[in-house]
């Protein structure tokens, strides 16, 4: 294998673990919390889950360790979209396993939850983890977005742990995957199989927190990526003086990307889904305000600057999702076909225009051809519009640029308005993890084997305190039921971890509001540059500014 010379001194750095965590596997033991409830329909969760819901939660101490000792094996699988760092949980995992009990085993499923059904492995051994440690991306057994939610696949994944003598799973994943990891968990628990299931949380977007789960995992990483990639942007545009630079970040469901990227660069502009949704704002209106910022840097002679797009933003405008519905109605069931059988975009124009509303028209009829013409690509397996493939980044820069014409034809803009689009999303998601993540995921790895080896089940690892020095970090797990409520989907009632938004009274936003009209006028930006893995921790262990800002 060919290595970079970071890639080599990666594998040597040594992930720091919470203090309870440090004194050897024998020194630990468990303190219990009080009994839990969901967040929600607390009634409807419980009856869905009786065998694991209202567990306690609880911590790990320094203390005798009191579990029963048995043989392990435990198989692990990565779940979802990519995050830096998840390379390091199935590390600290084996870690733990292997410091318990030499004979214990690691099964490191393939593709994601399908490699439990399809029963695709493969065993750990140190040769082959020792190639991944510290190191990004998800290809150490790859991943996928297979559900694991019908009687007939828990039957095959109880007979696959039946097969190798499972005694535990590990679900690495975001909200879906861990709701599959509680739903698993009750099956595995009411078939009295003895398989126990541990959820970690991951995604970048950083929509899988509450007052337990502080972070998840990969998002330290991928917002100080992206973050780099907008400062050099950032200086760009200072340098060159002419370019409005457009960037859409990844976060389909919310904003946090966006707003730490803010945090980090202090952009002339950043929109927050959430506000938006809070002020029901149009799209006429969220062009305006970009306009204003265009239009007073251009008295000033500033003919740039630097604008971040979160992805979903459009479906936090409420025209642009009343829109949307009537798209997806207009082509239910056999539509579809009759569509894209018409000859020519004059034809389909016609089509829609007879089918929508004159409210939803008026919308889309303000919106650039290009960007029209994406809301009829090809739909998502339920038939709904591809919102992710909305270059909306595109569509606010086009949408300026008829606001400011509108402008100059009165006398009131007298600026130039060229524009360059970015969208960050896939060079974030396996970025090499910052230390913060390294260590994150390592002790979530290891710590979720503890959970294990005391017997939880329905329990998703939880490494919290994460602002402070690793030393005092708080290592313990919580019943995933606790997150969970009901929404509706695809017409039926499900149970689900509830996603978490940028929440508006919140410190993080708070002091981005506070800022952000001066941002919008002044040239205030910053350059966080790359991310540090050697130097002094004040620099290489910093952790978000979101985290930073919400534990003071």
């Amino acid at each position: 294998m060919n290595l970079s010379p970071l890639q080599k001194a990666r594998y040597e750095y040594s992930p720091k673990l919470p203090g309870m965590l440090r004194n050897g596997i024998a020194e630990i033991c468990v303190k219990e919390g009080s009994e839990t409830q969901s967040v929600a329909d607390q009634d409807k969760i419980k009856a869905l889950f009786p065998n694991t819901y209202g567990k306690k939660e609880i911590t790990f101490q320094k203390g005798q360790n009191t579990s029963a000792a048995k043989k392990q094996v435990v198989g692990v699988i990565l779940s979802g979209g990519q995050a830096p760092g998840g390379h390091n949980v199935v590390c600290g995992l084996y870690d733990a396993l292997k410091a318990t009990d030499k004979n214990n085993v690691l099964l490191g499923f393939k593709g994601g939850p399908s490699g439990l059904i399809d029963d695709k492995y493969i065993e750990f051994d140190d040769a082959f983890i020792d190639q991944y440690r510290n190191t990004g991306g998800f290809d150490i057994i790859g991943s996928g977005r297979t559900k694991l939610e019908t009687e007939e696949q828990f039957k095959i994944v109880t007979e696959v742990a039946k097969k190798h003598g499972l005694t535990a799973v590990v679900i690495i994943g975001g909200d879906d995957s861990n709701t599959n990891a509680a739903v698993l968990a009750e099956y595995m628990a009411a078939h009295n199989t003895g398989v126990q299931v541990i959820g970690c949380p991951k995604t970048i977007d950083g929509d899988l927190k509450n007052e337990d789960i502080e972070a998840s995992f990969g998002f330290d990483t991928a917002t100080k990526t992206y973050s780099e990639l907008i400062g050099n942007i950032e200086r760009d545009a200072n340098s060159a003086k002419k370019y409005w630079h457009f960037i859409k970040v990844m976060g389909r469901s919310a904003s946090h990307v966006a707003l730490e990227c803010a945090l980090e660069t202090q952009p002339n502009i950043c929109l927050i889904g959430e506000e938006v949704a809070a002020k029901k704002m149009s799209l006429s209106q969220i062009a305006d305000q970009i306009a204003d910022a265009v239009e007073k840097r251009a008295a000033q002679g500033n003919n740039f600057g630097v604008a971040i797009i979160p992805e979903g933003i459009v479906e936090f405008v409420p025209e642009f999702s009343a829109l949307i519905a009537e798209i997806n109605e207009l082509l239910a069931g056999k539509k579809t076909e009759e569509f894209n059988a018409l000859p020519s975009w004059e034809a389909k124009y016609d089509f829609i225009k007879k089918g929508l509303s004159k409210e939803a028209m008026a919308v889309f009829e303000i919106l650039p051809q290009g960007i029209q013409q994406q809301l009829f690509l090809e739909r998502d397996p339920h038939g709904n519009v591809q919102v992710s493939l909305i270059e909306s980044e595109k569509l606010f820069a086009e949408m300026v640029k008829n606001k400011l014409e509108e402008r100059k034809a009165k006398g009131t803009y007298k600026g130039k308005f060229g524009t360059q689009h970015h969208f960050f999303g896939y060079e974030g998601r396996c970025a090499f993890p910052s230390n913060f993540d390294a260590d994150y995921c390592y002790s979530l790895g290891y710590n979720a084997f503890m959970l294990i080896q005391y017997g939880y089940t329905g329990y998703l690892s939880k490494v919290s305190n994460l602002s402070k020095p690793a030393e005092e970090w708080v290592a313990g797990g919580m019943p995933i039921t606790k997150m969970m409520n009901i929404e509706r989907r695809n017409g039926e009632d499900k149970p689900v971890i509830r996603k978490a938004l940028v929440e508006l009274d919140g410190k993080p936003f708070k002091y981005f509001e506070a800022n952000r009209d001066k941002w919008a006028v002044e040239t205030c930006f910053t350059y966080p540059g790359a991310i540090q893995y050697y130097g002094p921790a004040s620099v290489c262990d910093l952790t978000t500014r979101t985290l930073a800002l919400e534990k003071g």
